[in-house]
């Protein structure tokens, strides 16, 4: 339930009626718009009588949610959320909101060079963070499965290298000590109904970039979402990552017209994952520009300095010279996209 203000509201009658609502056993977010203040009601609202409360004088409307998420419903937040990467530069990425991110390195860290020439290249081509996967989650044991601990030390360093804040996967809680310094928390697509791992990171205020599943339907995805953001954190980003179908030619299928759909009816933002999405590096381009017209608020790309020698998803890493050329374009869509008022 929502319950829409008159402009500037009584402040003594304001705070009296969310007494009373906090009386009745139910939580409030405060969401103040560019043109109204917004109250979402979150609990068994069905103790609330609508037409009291809507008869109130700074009451403008009262209106249920029919959607079974209500933290990340558009309704509940009007405006698009906006969400800062610390950075050592002074200059945070920001994300959402008409802020665009490109989020860029490898699959997995390997060793102190290759983190290192990576961070420098993507940086130098415009990306405003770096990922790399410590903890890797394999459908194969015996595949290389990160270097865990040292991973994270090495991104801290790329990190105090270069100013960039970094992105990283977690895949268990009892990790969370590793994370202290890491700027953007990752669940990966295994995880994201993983909602004993997403309480626990609602109660953290680090940005969570969280990464539609397999087989999840958007709704899914935004109930996923709805746990981190009932524990207290509002930093979630939504990632599309391609999704299982009978199409065998690409290792997913990308749902770009999840990006419109996403952004009618949350105000969190939505990025993609062009790399994991196709699986096939000469592909990631072309997506990463639809993805981009489609009106997403950032990429996430995976770029490895030697493909041919990766440990991990070399298939669908492109080299640093191929980001630049990537990041160029993309500037050049956003710029058009900008001058026809997108």
């Amino acid at each position: 339930m929502i319950i829409i203000l008159k402009q500037n509201p009584a402040t003594k009658q304001l705070e009296s009626l969310k007494e009373w609502i906090r009386q009745m056993g139910l939580d409030i977010h405060v969401s103040e718009g560019t043109h109204a203040t917004i109250l979402g009601l979150v609990g068994d609202t069905s103790v609330v009588d609508i037409d009291l409360i809507g008869a109130m004088e700074i009451v403008d409307k009262v209106q249920r949610i029919q959607e079974p998420y209500k933290a990340a419903n558009r309704k509940f937040h009007p405006d698009d959320t906006i969400i800062s990467f610390d950075a050592l530069s002074g200059s945070p990425a920001k994300v959402g909101g008409g802020n665009f991110v490109m989020i860029a390195g490898p699959c997995s860290v390997e060793s102190r060079p290759q983190i290192m020439e990576i961070a420098e290249k993507v940086k130098e081509s415009g990306a405003g963070a770096l990922r790399g996967g410590a903890f890797k989650p394999r459908t194969s044991p015996y595949a290389f499965q990160g270097m865990e601990a040292e991973g994270i030390k090495l991104l801290l360093e790329a990190k105090k290298q270069t100013g960039l804040p970094i992105v990283t996967e977690i895949m268990d809680m009892s990790q969370m000590h590793h994370f202290d310094d890491v700027d953007v928390i990752q669940v990966g697509a295994r995880n994201m109904q993983n909602f004993l791992m997403l309480k626990e990171l609602g109660k953290t205020k680090k940005p969570i970039l969280l990464k539609r599943g397999f087989s999840s339907t958007i709704q899914e995805l935004l109930m996923s979402a709805e746990y981190i953001l009932s524990g207290g954190n509002p930093n979630v980003i939504l990632c599309e990552r391609g999704i299982r179908t009978i199409e065998t030619a690409t290792r997913n299928t990308l749902d770009l017209s999840a990006i419109p759909v996403i952004k009618e009816h949350s105000h969190l933002p939505v990025i993609v994952d062009p790399s994991h999405a196709t699986g096939h590096a000469k592909y990631v381009p072309s997506m990463s520009l639809a993805a981009v017209a489609a009106g997403a608020d950032g990429l996430m790309i995976e770029v490895h300095n030697n493909p041919s020698m990766a440990l991990c998803d070399g298939q669908q890493s492109i080299t640093p010279e191929a980001f630049d050329r990537l990041a160029k374009s993309v500037h050049t869509i956003r710029t058009g996209m900008e001058q026809a008022g997108r």
